[in-house]
């Protein structure tokens, strides 16, 4: 069996100030994961290192066994704002460069993707609303056949009914030996996909946990153990005051 990912002892600094410290973490293969945290927490920061977008200072990341920038980068697919293209780029055009950049891009898989979203490939990126943009990321991303698949925010601007039926796809879309890390706030509507939980807090993992762990061993709902965690910080903030 494979690697899946692996963290060990990862650090990232920036104009000298601890935004990540002594992060360890080991995801199997397979497993869709929820990374949750307060805004500020390090969340997007932790997929840009996995990425290979942003570099740590101490530390090593493995994907599959791959700790290069390159091979690592090859079995990653990041979420991205497509904030690189011109806001006339009509939409085709960018699928025509993500054919062309990554050679894992599955072009059927995208047009399967693309009709699920109602997304108009003859659209321009300035014609698209906030939600339609991110269905637009969630395909592009998707598309690709890769090991990882880092989803940072994807539902933000979404209406309810579509957020819904594309968490519920998700599981289809994504290969049986693939990870994925959603970084989202709609932890109750994202929990039934869950295998874990991960909360990043003070500027660490607090916790990792199988999903079912979770609501088996301490009688809560994904959502809940989440609150409670930021919440038993507060008490204890609470009290040194």
């Amino acid at each position: 069996m494979t690697d899946g990912l692996q963290i060990q002892g990862l650090v990232y600094k920036k104009n000298w100030h601890t935004i990540l410290q002594d992060i360890n973490l080991t995801v199997a293969p397979g497993k869709i994961v929820g990374l949750l945290g307060e805004n500020g927490a390090g969340k997007t920061t932790l997929m840009r290192l996995i990425a290979g977008v942003a570099k740590a200072n101490q530390g090593q990341i493995s994907i599959n066994g791959a700790t290069t920038a390159a091979t690592k980068k090859q079995a990653v697919s990041f979420s991205t704002a497509l904030d690189g293209f011109p806001k006339s780029t009509v939409l085709k055009k960018i699928v025509t460069f993500y054919q062309t950049v990554y050679p894992d891009f599955a072009l059927d898989k995208y047009q399967e993707l693309a009709a699920f979203l109602k997304i108009n490939n003859q659209q321009k990126l300035s014609e698209l609303s906030k939600g339609m943009r991110e269905k637009l990321v969630i395909a592009l991303t998707l598309a690709r056949q890769t090991q990882l698949y880092l989803l940072d925010e994807p539902f933000s601007g979404i209406d309810s009914m579509s957020r819904k039926g594309i968490i519920q796809s998700i599981i289809q879309w994504k290969a049986p030996t693939a990870t994925m890390l959603i970084s989202d706030h709609y932890v109750a509507e994202i929990a039934s996909i869950l295998d874990d939980v991960i909360i990043i807090k003070d500027k660490t993992v607090y916790t990792h946990q199988a999903a079912d762990t979770i609501r088996a061993e301490y009688g809560q709902s994904i959502e809940a153990y989440y609150e409670s965690a930021y919440q038993e910080q507060e008490a204890i903030d609470h009290d040194s005051n």
